[in-house]
């Protein structure tokens, strides 16, 4: 799947900054209806080290009200959390009704990071892809509005950016040794996200893959997807009362 995406696609500055503000006012009445339905709605965003998930969800809470969202940065799971079932730390940050949920990295890392390093063995996160589409049905049965992105970058663009944040210094502090080391393991990674879109990637909850090589194209799909993902636009789910 990753092998159709055109990562060469660019788009004029001028263009960018005309579409990117005209969607983050469209985004700001979206967040309102969400209030007003009472729709909880999850935004997740999963993709290469240094791809530019951050960044993507920087400009979709831009404008937002800040009263109506929440973002989760997930790592390596701490403390009560590391003691129970993966999907527990998730089944606890579900957002409220009228809330969006924006998670930077998600329950994926099961068959992606967990699944490479070892951390799960090869039955659990075989299994977890059945896990993970019953989990994603009961979120959209209860009403909950999932958009769920997938932003990709070549190899040689993330060795670009991984020198670009080694030589300069407010953005030395985002690369650490583990970058690297997953880096050498690129094609095991690779391997693992193909088999992870197409065993996820449902109707109940399609992946949308988002071209992260520009600032510009990234933003520019993350925010065309998302509308398609609406409160206006869904119909999946049934009104929560």
């Amino acid at each position: 799947m990753l092998e159709t995406l055109d990562l060469t696609r660019k788009l004029d500055r001028e263009a960018y900054v005309r579409e990117v503000t005209a969607r983050q006012i469209q985004l700001r009445e979206l967040g309102y209806q969400v209030y007003l339905q009472k729709r909880p709605v999850i935004i997740l965003f999963e993709g290469w080290d240094a791809a530019g998930k951050g960044g993507a969800i920087k400009r979709i809470t831009e404008k937002l009200d800040p009263r109506g969202y929440v973002v989760y940065s997930i790592a390596a799971p701490q403390g009560e959390d590391k003691t129970r079932h993966y999907l527990y730390r998730f089944w606890r940050r579900l957002p409220e009704r009228g809330q969006i949920a924006v998670f930077d990295r998600t329950w994926y890392g099961r068959v992606l990071v967990e699944r490479v390093e070892g951390f799960a063995a090869e039955a659990e996160w075989k299994r977890a892809y059945k896990e993970i589409n019953s989990f994603e049905r009961q979120l959209k049965d209860f009403g909950i509005i999932l958009a769920k992105f997938w932003i990709h970058i070549s190899r040689d663009e993330q060795l670009r950016r991984f020198e670009e944040r080694k030589a300069i210094g407010y953005k030395s502090w985002k690369l650490t040794d583990e970058d690297w080391r997953n880096r050498q393991k690129w094609g095991a990674y690779e391997e693992a996200v193909e088999e992870m879109l197409v065993k996820t990637s449902t109707r109940t909850a399609p992946w949308c893959l988002v071209e992260g090589t520009t600032n510009t194209g990234r933003a520019r799909r993350s925010f065309r997807s998302w509308w398609r993902f609406s409160p206006r636009n869904s119909t999946t789910g049934p009104p929560i009362r």
